[in-house]
């Protein structure tokens, strides 16, 4: 009965039914958005934490602790009903949602980020300085290309809870995964079970490719001692 179902209803979990992506296609392509963004603004914040002026890091500390305490579903709220105000237009609810992650997971990758930076010994920095470079290019030839192998471990982790936290979007109508079977659900009203245990085995496989391509990466791209 549940291979009936799921092949029935496969075209709906992958696609959606409406006439732009939905389903499956749509969380791929929300985390994609939303995880790309988040690392674009985890390094920067990362950086800023590390080498800007105390205004600066007392600025990001502030934002980055404000944002990490906010739940994602509150924060999907705000965006879904502020953006709008502030900009003036209709922002759709899979932008707002993909703005909401992305806040909130590069606050949490910004503070990985000056971790990692700080686990660069600093004889690093003195060496990169003894060779006539600026903080800028040390920080960009010399340190950050050890950093980052450092941090890779907690951006994977952070990319796959991003992957779980799209399934919120449904709050705001979004027709991603979870609202897909949702809407499946109640078309079929008796099959519960075996509709939400599909669903959850395509997150874990989205979720564990993920964590497969990190362990690849991290054997490839080992942290090697300073």
């Amino acid at each position: 009965m549940m291979l009936s179902l799921i092949r029935d209803n496969l075209d709906f979990f992958l696609l959606g039914s409406g006439p732009g992506p939905g389903g499956f296609v749509l969380t791929l392509l929300m985390s994609l958005a939303a995880g790309l963004a988040a690392s674009v603004l985890g390094l920067a914040g990362g950086i800023a934490l590390t080498v800007g002026g105390r205004s600066v890091v007392m600025a990001l500390e502030a934002a980055t602790a404000v944002l990490r305490a906010i739940p994602v579903v509150m924060l999907i709220f705000w965006c879904y009903f502020l953006l709008p105000v502030v900009f003036g237009i209709d922002v759709p609810g899979i932008a707002t949602v993909i703005a909401a992650l992305a806040l909130i997971s590069g606050a949490y990758l910004a503070q990985s980020v000056r971790a990692g930076i700080a686990a660069i010994g600093r004889g690093q920095w003195e060496a990169g300085r003894s060779l006539g470079l600026g903080t800028r290019k040390v920080l960009t030839l010399i340190i950050l290309p050890q950093a980052l192998r450092v941090m890779l471990p907690s951006f994977v982790n952070q990319w796959v809870t991003l992957v779980k936290d799209t399934s919120l979007a449904y709050v705001v109508g979004v027709a991603e995964l979870t609202f897909v079977a949702t809407q499946v659900n109640n078309r079929e009203q008796v099959y519960p079970l075996e509709i939400f245990a599909f669903i959850g085995l395509m997150y874990f496989l989205l979720c564990s490719s993920l964590s497969l391509l990190g362990r690849l990466a991290g054997r490839k791209w080992p942290v090697r001692a300073a």
